[in-house]
């Protein structure tokens, strides 16, 4: 999109904020799209894209070096999700739901006693999940903001993944959570913990009980495995 009226959207200009997703329109339904036979009208689900672009014009910052649209693409699938999930059109096992509210509580409770935010391996022992658990319903019932959100070490998935892809494949990056959930056990916890949990392979080393050699190893293999999946 033109950094002018960018900027503008940005600045509060209602007629560059219409004029911004007029021009992206072709993005925000091949997003939406995604969605369809969800029980969600397609002009809803649209709209609902429509909010996410919106959100993306406001949090956008030209310092992250990348295109605009590379930033949207998450910013108006993660709207339509949200809805989809608190409308009960996307599922997720009752079970899923029901560790997910006590995972929630554990880490508000932990986060005001300590201050910060709880460790994996905190929560682990204060819940009595395994590490395994906590990552695998994180990823049935969370999804990464921006794939340029910075994570460990000031890593992103998007950057590391290569971000220079076409809009077309961006769309099919949506697919990243599907694409980590086939990843073999101990690649897919390294990548949870490194990438979303924002761990450096030290600290990810300590909560699996290996080196850090076998972390970057994980890691690696972990990111080939996810380059094949998304590949177009």
């Amino acid at each position: 999109m033109n950094a002018e009226l960018l900027r503008s959207a940005q600045a509060g200009d209602n007629d560059a904020c219409e004029q911004a997703v007029r021009e992206n329109s072709g993005l925000i339904w091949s997003i939406a799209r995604r969605y369809f036979g969800r029980g969600v009208e397609a002009d809803d689900l649209y709209q609902l894209g429509c909010l996410g672009f919106l959100k993306a014009v406001r949090g956008f910052d030209f310092a992250y070096g990348t295109c605009f649209s590379t930033y949207a693409v998450p910013k108006i699938a993660g709207e339509i999700r949200r809805y989809l999930r608190d409308s009960g059109s996307l599922k997720v096992s009752r079970s899923i739901r029901e560790q997910a509210i006590s995972l929630y509580r554990a880490r508000e409770r932990l986060r005001n006693e300590n201050g910060e935010e709880p460790t994996l391996s905190a929560l682990a022992e204060h819940t009595g999940l395994t590490v395994e658990d906590i990552a695998r319903i994180d990823l049935a019932c969370d999804e990464p903001e921006s794939l340029q959100a910075e994570f460990g070490d000031g890593l992103t998935l998007e950057g590391t993944l290569g971000g220079d892809a076409p809009e077309e494949q961006l769309v099919e990056r949506l697919a990243l959570e599907e694409a980590i959930a086939r990843l073999p056990e101990r690649e897919r916890l390294t990548i949870q913990l490194r990438y979303f949990h924002g761990m450096t392979q030290e600290q990810t080393a300590r909560v699996l009980g290996v080196s850090q050699v076998q972390v970057s190893r994980l890691e690696r293999r972990g990111l080939e495995r996810l380059r094949h999946l998304l590949r177009p």
